[in-house]
């Protein structure tokens, strides 16, 4: 408590200035390009409604909002983190060491990670084992060791899928999609392999390398943090598939169709329920050491959870935010008007 006390005395030092109340005045947002979309509709109506400026909201990525985010506390740092994946114990550590000792985490609602194409092309359908073995880096080579993937059409994996080759735009590694792609997808579909799966207990680490390691020659192409240039290039070219929010999806309907996972659609209603095999939960990461000083932060978050902005019903599910439970919904809504230190440091 003491830490944080001289935190925010040092905070609010660093950004009194004469004749003003504070030297900056907007909340500043970094993180997540999923979350991006829902930050911004929530800006727009928060400057719209309310007597503070329109907060600055970059697109950096999970991991590159959380490099600035764990900078340090002060103006020149950012007040909150968007995140499609919840924050991992290094960038913890990291935050602690630079002075950022107290995080509040709000969670937003949820998103599926979708694999779509283009609407001109057929529709996949395809299991999580499949999907693996089309994007793993090596597989097993029948000798008890592993190999380079080899297959180069998507009916290499299995005579059932389209006899094109495996062409797929995605996230990069700092891209919180990527991660949870990695998490749940591959080393969903990595389990169900019988030879993969005794490495889980034996050698943990060899284990997540071969499950969430995504081939490199070609196959996949990193296509950066920026999921309309994806949709832009599924429309130019019918064979190549795209991995990428559902919201992203949910305002394209026009130009591209999701893949059924496990027969499943990416629908609404399979992703709140969990059916759908590749969901997740969306974050806001705060600074609380910034809540009191930096302007309209605080108001900011309670219209964020609100139910007319992120309920059932709320103006971002024209975004494509899949809304939480009410009892969930209900608890960050006290989350975001008490701030607790809920993140273990």
């Amino acid at each position: 408590m003491i830490r944080q006390a001289m935190t925010v005395a040092l905070l609010l030092s660093s950004l009194a200035v004469p004749g003003t109340a504070f030297a900056r005045d907007q909340i500043r947002i970094v993180g997540s390009s999923t979350v991006y979309p829902f930050s911004t509709r929530v800006a727009e109506e928060f400057g719209r409604i309310t007597k503070f400026k329109t907060p600055i909201i970059e697109s950096t990525g999970t991991g590159g909002g959380f490099k600035l985010f764990c900078a340090g506390a002060g103006m020149d740092t950012p007040d909150l983190s968007n995140a499609s994946r919840a924050i991992k114990k290094s960038e913890i550590e990291t935050c602690a060491k630079a002075g950022v000792d107290a995080i509040t985490e709000v969670k937003i609602g949820y998103d599926g990670i979708v694999l779509a194409n283009s609407r001109e092309a057929p529709q996949m359908n395809i299991t999580l084992e499949q999907l693996y073995r089309a994007l793993a880096k090596d597989l097993p080579d029948g000798k008890g060791g592993f190999q380079p993937n080899p297959n180069q059409k998507w009916s290499d994996v299995d005579p059932s899928l389209p006899d094109k080759r495996i062409e797929v735009l995605g996230p990069p590694p700092t891209s919180g999609t990527r991660d949870a792609f990695a998490e749940l997808a591959m080393e969903g579909g990595c389990k169900k392999i019988g030879a993969i799966e005794e490495l889980e207990k034996s050698e943990p680490d060899k284990f997540k390398a071969v499950c969430q390691g995504i081939r490199e020659d070609g196959a996949y192409i990193e296509a950066g943090e920026n999921d309309v240039l994806i949709v832009r290039k599924l429309e130019a070219n019918s064979n190549a598939f795209g991995i990428f929010g559902y919201s992203f999806l949910e305002q394209n309907q026009d130009k591209i169709q999701g893949s059924k996972i496990n027969g499943i659609a990416d629908t609404y209603e399979n992703i709140s329920s969990g059916e759908y095999p590749i969901s997740r939960s969306l974050f806001i990461y705060v600074k609380k050491a910034h809540v009191g000083v930096i302007p309209g932060l605080q108001e900011f978050l309670v219209e964020f959870t609100s139910d007319k902005a992120s309920g059932p019903e709320g103006y971002l599910s024209d975004k494509g935010l899949i809304a939480l439970p009410d009892a969930e919904r209900e608890k960050y809504q006290k989350v975001a008007k008490e701030f607790p230190d809920n993140v273990s440091m």
